[in-house]
């Protein structure tokens, strides 16, 4: 049912001005580089970008040739059935085994039959197993 696996993310810390994202979305995109899921959000005067791609080798040079500083880091990357309570299925069997989410989020449509969610915890390689369970 669950199919999960470890994977990367890019990170980037940026100061939060109008228009960043959007030139963080342009640096990828010309590089014809695939978003499969992205996250962002403000802490105080940083803005916070996590990007999910399919060559991350390629945005990150790419990033780094404008500038920026990304890192990448681990994740697990999981695939799930596009139905109601697949994220209380994903979440219940970590916090069972005392895997503590460090922080989560997903990806879909409603055309789509899965949807792909994206979590980081302390201990990534246990959470892939019981998530494959």
């Amino acid at each position: 049912m669950l199919k999960a696996r470890l994977g990367k993310e890019v990170v980037l810390r940026v100061e939060n001005e109008v228009g960043v994202l959007d030139q963080i979305a342009r640096t990828v995109a010309e590089k014809g580089v695939d978003v499969v899921a992205a996250c962002a959000w403000v802490e105080g005067p940083l803005a916070v970008v996590h990007l999910v791609t399919d060559d991350n080798r390629r945005v990150v040079d790419a990033l780094r040739s404008k500038n920026y500083d990304p890192k990448e880091a681990n994740v697990v990357l999981t695939e799930v059935p596009h139905k109601p309570g697949m994220l209380r299925h994903v979440t219940e069997r970590l916090a069972r085994e005392g895997v503590d989410i460090h922080h989560l989020y997903a990806s879909t449509t409603s055309e789509q039959g899965e949807s792909l969610i994206v979590l980081a915890t302390a201990k990534n390689d246990h959470a892939v197993v019981q998530l494959n369970t």
